[in-house]
């Protein structure tokens, strides 16, 4: 029986799984970023190999009892990225493998026959487009610097700056004044300030964006504002990638939602102006969040790569799963 190996590696995390063609889970392996934009080429590396090699443990395997195995790496966007991620990847004791960016993860799990837009909204954003024949768009993904205005860095560092100005006074009053210090452990604005500076933090940290939901879910107006922008933020790169496929991709276009803002989050206020945007010009556009984890999209690609059948009770094994379990 055939073995695959899917490794996700993204901002925060890589996780690999290995599964049977059955789609039987075997092992697991849980590790720091595999993003080399944010750690590092050789730190992306170390993190990616004990990923699999906790995975090999796990499943009592070796790596030559591995068939196949997808990659899907955030910061895989240029083709320079491909080049030296595989150069890496190639000295790995794989035979068969193959790297695609981790949004293509996304697409594979959402839609069946692996085209339209998948919008990545997690750590960070990334938008990206495959069509009929294998045509490939990618809009974004390269941080705020290049226009990105989405992604959990982005939202908390909004989110924060939007209540700090509200608190002296340049914005609408905002239940975040009061949330803010509360996520931190302390009373008021001024001790988070004190806070911030006197410690030399160099980011807001993502799960502030739990509050930003908090806030918006409980009627806060400056916070349903935010996440209204960005939903037409990410329609807008949905728009720009189906600009460029729209004369090979059909008209029902899936528009696969990936990442912990959208999977986790699902604020309607997001998902009304994301939906909203896109369908202003593209009226046949569906959303859809997949329940299973982005992994097991690489796992279906591994398959693909070896014409293993996809039968749909593999999709409920992999949505049984969960992931992250580590």
């Amino acid at each position: 029986m055939r073995i695959v190996m899917g490794v996700d590696g993204g901002g925060s995390k890589t996780y690999t799984v290995i599964v049977n063609e059955e789609g039987d889970l075997l092992g697991e392996g849980l590790s720091q970023s595999g993003n080399y934009e944010i750690v590092g080429l050789s730190q992306a590396m170390v993190n990616i190999k004990e990923s699999m090699d906790l995975a090999l443990q796990e499943a009592n395997l070796k790596e030559a009892n591995i068939d196949f195995v997808q990659y899907g790496l955030a910061g895989a966007d240029r083709p320079q990225d491909f080049v030296m991620l595989s150069r890496e990847l190639s000295k790995f004791s794989y035979v068969a493998w193959d790297l695609v960016n981790d949004a293509m993860e996304g697409l594979r799990i959402g839609s069946t026959d692996y085209t339209g837009v998948v919008l990545i909204c997690g750590s960070g954003t990334n938008a990206i487009g495959r069509n009929e024949v294998g045509e490939i768009v990618q809009i974004g993904g390269l941080g705020e610097m290049f226009g990105d205005r989405a992604g959990g860095k982005y939202l908390a560092a909004t989110t924060f700056s939007l209540a700090f100005r509200a608190w002296e006074g340049r914005e609408i009053a905002t239940s975040l004044t009061s949330k803010i210090p509360e996520f931190f452990g302390l009373q008021t604005m001024l001790e988070v300030r004190d806070h911030i500076l006197d410690a030399e933090l160099e980011y807001i940290p993502e799960q502030i964006t739990v509050v930003l939901h908090e806030a918006a879910s409980e009627g806060d107006m400056l916070s349903r504002v935010l996440l209204e922008q960005t939903g037409k933020e990410l329609g807008l790169a949905a728009l720009a990638v189906l600009d460029k496929l729209r004369s090979a991709i059909d008209e029902a276009i899936p528009i696969v939602l990936i990442g912990s803002v959208l999977q986790k989050g699902r604020s309607p206020y997001l998902l009304m102006y994301l939906k909203k945007t896109i369908q202003k010009k593209y009226k046949e556009a569906q959303l859809f969040i997949p329940e299973m984890v982005p992994v097991y999209g690489a796992v279906m690609l591994a398959m693909d790569q070896l014409s293993i059948p996809l039968a749909p009770s593999l999709s409920e094994k992999f949505i049984q799963y969960g992931g992250y379990s580590k």
